[in-house]
């Protein structure tokens, strides 16, 4: 069972979610607010799995109320304004919905909260070997998983873990997408934002802010956006 919260100034926001969640025998709403006051003093006192939170509210945004949280959970940002998706990045937010919300864009939210939830439950970490500069092992339970450098797309990073993606796959490890950058060969991989890193040769097309990867957009970070654009254009 997923426990959610829905934290939305506008009643219709909240009842469109609701109902959503009614249709779904796996999800539990164990609580709904219209300020963001409300809502982190729940959370205070009762976890949940998932946050579907809006950004835009009187007094406390969603932004300010995530900022706050020492511990927060799952989030999706909810909003009418496109503006805000990438900074959700920075703030470790699993997705972004735009209003008015489809139940078949809300499902996809769900099942990206459903892996995260189950993949970070496996028993993962990585077995090193320097005298192999072209793989890795990962080792989940009692299983060794060679992973080849040159079949991961890009690396998330998410709370507490990062996420590797492949074209097939994705494996969650508990750890900071700058012990990621540590291990993965610099020859093949950038730091392109706080949250990610990615593969050169897996890059389809660069844009102002944005990588594209597959159907992955990946944002770049001021910070990053210089080193990136010598990086790539000395390769």
């Amino acid at each position: 069972m997923l426990t959610c919260a829905i934290i939305d100034d506008e009643p219709l926001a909240r009842e469109i979610l609701a109902g959503y969640m009614e249709q779904l025998h796996y999800i539990k709403l164990v609580g709904s607010f219209n300020n963001a006051f409300d809502a982190r003093e729940f959370l205070k006192h009762n976890a949940v799995d998932a946050l579907f939170l809006d950004i835009e509210m009187p007094e406390m945004s969603g932004i300010d109320l995530l900022k706050s949280l020492p511990n927060p959970p799952i989030t999706v940002f909810t909003t009418a304004f496109r503006d805000y998706a990438f900074e959700g990045y920075e703030l470790g937010v699993i997705d972004f919905l735009l209003k008015p919300i489809s139940l078949s864009r809300f499902l996809i939210s769900l099942e990206k909260i459903k892996d995260f939830l189950s993949l970070k439950t496996d028993d993962t970490d990585f077995e090193i070997s320097s005298d192999e500069p072209e793989f890795i092992f990962v080792k989940s339970g009692v299983q060794r998983i060679k992973l080849l450098f040159g079949d991961v797309t890009h690396i998330q990073g998410l709370k507490d873990y990062a996420i590797i993606h492949t074209a097939k796959d994705k494996i969650v490890i508990k750890g900071s997408v700058k012990s990621m950058q540590e291990l993965f060969p610099e020859s093949q991989f950038i730091r392109v934002h706080k949250s990610f890193i990615v593969s050169r040769d897996k890059i389809r097309r660069m844009e102002k802010n944005r990588i594209i990867i597959g159907d992955h957009q990946i944002p770049i970070g001021r910070n990053y956006k210089e080193e990136m654009e010598r990086k790539i254009s000395n390769t």
